[in-house]
């Protein structure tokens, strides 16, 4: 598809950006020249912003967005494709044309190849992989901290991952109004298929070591995500992706011999990119309406890319919370059960 078709696209797109966001985010509302809302799932808040005036192009365009929690920005073409769960850019310029009624184009049937392409990163992403790379350099491993303190609440120790993660005692924190203020965070490294760290997610704690912090936004990344994750485990020919960390880690507590991924948002879940030698992917959905759709997403990019995939179901929101409530020998027998049979000798016999 010409980029200059897309350019077309997003402009008049721009044009009507109060009108895409009372369609697309209509859990959100105006606020001066911006348009505020929780996440790109619509959920309500103000974390996500996208600007409503402005030049065609630049600095200050209309209709580039910003997560202040994740660091993701991007167009409204690009905030069309993750509203929808949408992986391939002709589909996405086909919503956007539904949107604005205009005609389809005259061209070849559609391209559905299965991978989402890795964005380059431009000038703003590399500054933020940078300042991700400095905080993670400058961490200290979790053990005997407020961070360990913190899992050991979400009922994850005894892990093999806490290695991976990092804390911070220092993090700095910016509220939506105020002073920046400094608190100490869990810190998770994001990286890509080769390993490199793209980016940091920041959970920010109670010094007390009782649970998150008490702020808006206890939750942060930085840096490139898209397609990327915080991953546990080296991938052969099977992996499990999920949402969330903490999903993920009690996941890994369950079945610590199966890799895993977080994606740390739904949106990234269903745009998470394939390492060339999966084969099988089983995917945590959570229950809410962006986790089933994206969920779904993934399913049907899976199953285009030539290998199979698999939803594991929870009997609460998530398998944190079940992990939490059940216990960890309801929790790896839930699993169990719907293991695919070829895996369960692999995952589950070999376990102490």
């Amino acid at each position: 598809m010409p980029s200059g078709i897309a350019s077309e696209i997003a402009r008049r797109l721009a044009e009507n950006a109060e009108a895409v966001c009372r369609q697309y985010l209509s859990r959100g509302r105006r606020s001066g020249s911006y348009w505020v809302v929780g996440d790109i799932a619509n959920t309500p808040g103000r974390s996500l912003f996208v600007r409503l005036t402005g030049p065609a192009t630049g600095i200050g365009a209309a209709g580039k967005w910003t997560d202040a929690a994740t660091g993701a920005h991007g167009d409204l073409l690009d905030l069309i494709a993750q509203c929808r769960g949408l992986a391939h850019l002709r589909d996405v310029l086909d919503e956007a044309r539904a949107f604005l009624a205009l005609p389809a184009p005259q061209t070849a049937p559609k391209d559905h190849s299965p991978s989402v392409t890795a964005r380059t990163p431009d000038g703003t992403d590399a500054s933020r992989i940078r300042s991700a790379r400095r905080l993670f350099a400058m961490a200290k491993p979790v053990l005997g901290t407020v961070a360990e303190s913190y899992l050991r609440s979400r009922a994850l120790f005894d892990l093999a991952d806490i290695a991976t993660l990092r804390f911070h005692p220092r993090c700095y924190y910016q509220p939506d109004s105020g002073l920046r203020q400094s608190r100490p965070a869990l810190l998770s490294p994001v990286t890509d298929l080769n390993g490199g760290l793209t980016g940091i997610h920041r959970t920010w704690l109670d010094p007390a070591g009782g649970g998150k912090a008490l702020i808006d936004t206890p939750r942060r990344a930085i840096g490139l995500l898209l397609g990327n994750a915080v991953r546990f485990g080296a991938v052969s020919d099977i992996l499990a992706a999920g949402e969330g960390l903490e999903t993920v880690l009690s996941l890994r507590r369950a079945l610590p011999m199966l890799p895993a991924a977080a994606a740390l948002s739904a949106a990234h879940l269903a745009a998470l990119r394939f390492p060339a030698s999966l084969r099988f992917l089983y995917i945590l959905r959570e229950t809410d309406g962006a986790g089933s759709n994206a969920a779904s997403t993934l399913t049907e990019r899976a199953r285009a890319a030539g290998f199979e995939a698999r939803t594991l179901v929870t009997r609460r929101k998530d398998l944190n919370d079940d992990l939490q409530q059940f216990g960890l020998t309801a929790v790896r027998a839930d699993l169990t059960a719907q293991l695919d049979p070829r895996h369960v000798s692999r995952l589950v016999d070999a376990l102490p």
